[in-house]
């Protein structure tokens, strides 16, 4: 069965978003575009990678999706603002200069790899809801939902620029929108709905349209379609 969607890029909210993308630029080992409305965007070459959109509300929850990067040592994030949370792990959480949350693993080795290492989806319930929503967005995206003891993967995502999806489970509900959300391309609008996205509303700027969704676990997404 095709795929319903293709992962495009992904966005981030912002209170400085031009702040954000320079601070996000050299970790994620791309080149930041300021824009004149405000928002910015991380660019590799001619390709845009990721949006960072300005918005007025500052960070109240933490983040039902966030990034973990590969690094060969903290001090690039520490130096441009980041400060560490939890070093009590294999991994070092910290907060970015915007107030998100982030994960840093330390690598010995060469990081010739892509340093976007994992999107994280924190999914409210145990296994049975984690996998559930996995196996959604496999769905999606015409992959192979991986089934751990304590999460789910999704590796190798058509267009998608990280090593894998992660999907683990959390206790505490969403409660706010996702301040970092993706975006997928799309030729079939009512096959997503009729597979279990929820439909917010419809957008456009400047001639593009898009409909923002929500997968069956509430996240929002935006979805494109190619005309």
């Amino acid at each position: 069965m095709p795929p319903l969607a293709t992962y495009q890029d992904f966005c981030i909210d912002a209170t400085n978003a031009p702040a954000l993308a320079e601070f996000w630029a050299p970790l994620l080992g791309w080149e930041a575009h300021p824009h004149d409305d405000g928002d910015a965007c991380l660019r590799h070459g001619d390709q845009v990678m990721a949006w960072v959109n300005q918005v007025p509300e500052p960070v109240t929850v933490k983040n039902r999706l966030h990034l973990d990067i590969n690094a060969s040592s903290l001090d690039p994030a520490l130096d441009s603002g980041a400060v560490i949370v939890d070093d009590t792990q294999p991994w070092t959480v910290l907060r970015d200069p915007d107030g998100q949350l982030f994960c840093v693993f330390v690598r010995d080795e060469p990081l010739e790899r892509r340093r976007p290492f994992e999107l994280v989806w924190d999914v409210t319930g145990g296994v049975d809801e984690t996998r559930s929503l996995a196996d959604w967005w496999a769905q999606v995206l015409g992959v192979q939902a991986q089934h751990l003891p304590e999460d789910s993967l999704l590796e190798d995502v058509p267009g998608s620029p990280f090593e894998c999806f992660v999907f683990g489970a959390v206790p505490e509900p969403k409660t706010t929108k996702n301040r970092i959300h993706i975006d997928v391309t799309t030729d079939d609008l009512p096959g997503l709905l009729s597979a279990g996205a929820h439909r917010l509303r419809a957008k456009g700027d400047g001639g593009i349209e898009w409909d923002v969704l929500q997968d069956p676990a509430g996240n929002e997404f935006c979805a494109f379609t190619r005309d």
